[in-house]
């Protein structure tokens, strides 16, 4: 039976085997225990600083310290993430500082905690900033990898996980994981279906209804979104002359907006995106809300077979 974790459990796994580099620091807003930072802040809480309900101050309080070397690792709700905006914009990524800011519970994936809390947008807005690496993961050991990555990286992150279990997809393989190179879960020729985070494993699902109809997909995990991993697109467009994108967020500037604007400077090919249709959420449980949305498996093979026939 295929092992159940929640991507935020990953995050908070790898801040505690981040804690040897003694540049390392933890910051949190009120939300330790849902993003899971409380497990450093419990074995360093020298290490840890509390800022309260002010997400604004948390991450100017992280370039602070990231412009006095330490590695400032910042978390809340994604859907707060966005009140510090122009935070993160002109105190961390126009110095292009290494703060690392995590959002939990983003999409509707989140489910009863409804519109206002389901960060729809989160991908988009930080894929906008210069110097910023977005991304997504999909499971527990990747989002682990994927955060233990971070501190080599020398620059700003913006990484989203999400509140609820899904499949752990890669148990024994996290030499494959690397920021910046999609992963190729399920080789094909007709279509390719290249999707982030909950999704993913719903993108695997399509594949089977799809194998089951003579069609013979290509599955695709771009845990990252920028900077988008434009080589292996090209393959895949090469290799399948059709493309499905699958995210929970709006379809507008995420995953689907990320490889269509590659796609229509390099490789033209057939494109449909499935995502939240432009529209904010409703309170309901987490499979609920995916197919409220069409995000679910039967709708990304439904768009595989429209963008073939597209071909």
């Amino acid at each position: 039976m295929t092992r159940m974790a929640a991507t935020r459990d990953g995050y908070g796994q790898a801040l505690l085997e981040l804690a040897d580099n003694p540049k390392v620091v933890v910051l949190e807003a009120d939300l330790g225990k849902s993003t899971k930072s409380l497990h450093f802040r419990k074995a360093y809480p020298d290490r840890t600083v509390s800022c309260g309900i002010g997400e604004q101050n948390m991450l100017l309080v992280g370039a602070g310290l990231a412009s006095a070397g330490y590695i400032p690792f910042a978390s809340t709700f994604a859907i707060f993430t966005e009140r510090a905006f122009e935070q993160m914009r002109n105190g961390v990524a126009r110095p292009n500082l290494p703060v690392h800011l995590c959002g939990s519970h983003g999409g509707t994936h989140t489910g009863t905690d409804g519109s206002s809390a389901q960060s729809i947008e989160d991908l988009a807005i930080f894929r906008t900033l210069p110097n910023v690496v977005v991304m997504h993961p999909c499971d527990d050991v990747s989002t682990r990898v994927l955060t233990m990555q971070l501190p080599a990286l020398g620059q700003p992150s913006y990484m989203r996980t999400a509140r609820n279990k899904t499949p752990v997809l890669y148990d024994g393989r996290e030499d494959e994981i690397q920021i910046g190179k999609g992963i190729v879960l399920k080789e094909g020729i007709d279509v390719a279906i290249i999707a982030c985070g909950v999704l993913v494993s719903e993108a695997l699902k399509a594949a089977e209804t799809l194998s089951g109809k003579g069609v013979n997909a290509c599955v695709v995990d771009m845990h990252t979104l920028k900077p988008l991993d434009g080589a292996l697109i090209d393959r895949l467009v090469a290799q399948c002359g059709a493309v499905v994108t699958a995210e929970d967020h709006n379809i507008i500037g995420g995953l689907g907006g990320a490889v269509a604007e590659h796609l229509v400077s390099n490789q033209p090919a057939p494109l449909e995106r499935v995502g939240v249709p432009d529209r904010f959420g409703e309170s309901g449980q987490a499979d609920e809300m995916l197919e409220v949305m069409q995000l679910s498996a039967p709708h990304i093979a439904a768009a595989a077979e429209k963008a073939i026939q597209r071909k």
